[in-house]
């Protein structure tokens, strides 16, 4: 996805673009997720100004591209203690929340905008600026938007192996693409040429499991996170959430598996749930069941109803600066070339923006 925003910037600009794709088709974390444009947990500052410019390119796009399944959805984070609720009220009383869209609702108020959510509740922190795209269809809809303008070549199954001198790389067929720049969105590849060309690059990756079930019978008006999600996104952190750690332990599984839930419905009717973070590579090649078990218990007690059957089950793998603060790794790797990587859980909300600014920097 990153990779075909940064095309998408090109041909807005009127330039002619060469996209090489070392899969036929896109089968990295840029299909493997939730589709979230998820404005409510980045950090302030850069992250939340990058995060809202996003939001603001994704539903421009959409206007043009309705393959995307753009939905300004928003999202409820749902709390059920008093420890989870003083995090969101730390949350909406933050110097940014205005621009965030935060409003902390009561459990009426919840259930007015979501009436899927049935159990027991307090409340939800409430983001509007949050929204939804369908991975698994969005990168191709882009594709062929592209490829109808006339400017735009994908080779599909081609490793780019070589650098060569300045605007120019060699792929794995031998031949050799010119261009005014060369803009690598390796994903969650970073040995070979990328090794190669940043020995010490300060990216590292990240696996997660996540899981969809069949057609749930009825709207999930909005996307749905667990208080468990406060612990991982910047936007929450401070003494309410130091009180909450401190009051609250995960359930051992949640712990090791460092989880949170998060749950959106897809444009068939059917949930992706998720998810899991696993940092320690080499990442095992199989899934673990406990975390899919202790998913399906978190929401089945937030929905009040059992879950569908489960349809689907998978690992993802995507690449996450060391420094988290930082947006994305963005480096000029060779005269005329570019490293653009290592966006974290961030790719999907933020890549219209970080193509955006790659194609202001290089004055396109």
């Amino acid at each position: 996805m990153l990779g075909t925003l940064h095309a998408w910037h090109a041909v807005q600009r009127g330039h002619e673009v060469v996209h090489i794709e070392r899969e036929a088709e896109a089968r990295g974390a840029s299909v493997r997720n939730f589709g979230l444009v998820w404005v409510s947990g980045r950090a302030g500052g850069e992250e939340l100004d990058t995060a809202l410019r996003a939001r603001e390119l994704w539903e421009e796009i959409a206007e043009g591209v309705p393959g995307l399944g753009f939905r300004a959805n928003g999202s409820l984070t749902v709390v059920t203690n008093e420890a989870e609720l003083a995090v969101a009220r730390a949350a909406v009383a933050r110097p940014d929340a205005a621009a965030r869209g935060f409003a902390l609702l009561g459990p009426e108020e919840t259930r007015a905008l979501n009436p899927a959510l049935r159990g027991e509740l307090l409340g939800a922190l409430w983001c509007p600026r949050d929204a939804a795209v369908e991975p698994r269809t969005a990168q191709r809809a882009l594709k062929d938007a592209l490829l109808a303008s006339g400017r735009y070549t994908f080779l599909g199954g081609r490793e780019v192996r070589e650098t060569i001198g300045e605007h120019a790389v060699r792929d794995d067929h031998g031949i050799t693409h010119t261009g005014d720049a060369v803009v690598l969105c390796t994903g969650a590849w970073l040995g070979g040429l990328v090794r190669e060309l940043v020995p010490d690059l300060p990216v590292r990756r990240v696996r997660l499991q996540m899981m969809q079930t069949e057609p749930l019978g009825e709207a999930l008006p909005t996307s749905v996170a667990d208080a468990d999600s406060f612990r991982y996104y910047p936007a929450y952190g401070g003494p309410a959430l130091d009180a909450l750690a401190a009051a609250q332990s995960q359930p051992p599984v949640a712990a090791e598996h460092r989880m949170q839930l998060l749950m959106v419905q897809r444009a068939d009717g059917g949930l992706t749930i998720g998810d899991t973070h696993e940092y320690a590579a080499p990442f095992a090649f199989d899934v673990d069941e406990d975390p899919y078990e202790h998913l399906t218990t978190v929401t089945e007690s937030l929905l009040g109803r059992p879950l569908p059957k489960i349809r689907r089950r998978w690992a993802g793998v995507y690449a996450q600066c060391v420094d988290t603060t930082r947006v994305v790794h963005r480096q000029q790797v060779r005269s005329g070339i570019w490293l653009v990587t290592g966006p974290g859980g961030r790719g999907m909300t933020c890549a219209p923006a970080i193509a955006e600014t790659t194609a202001n920097e290089l004055g396109w």
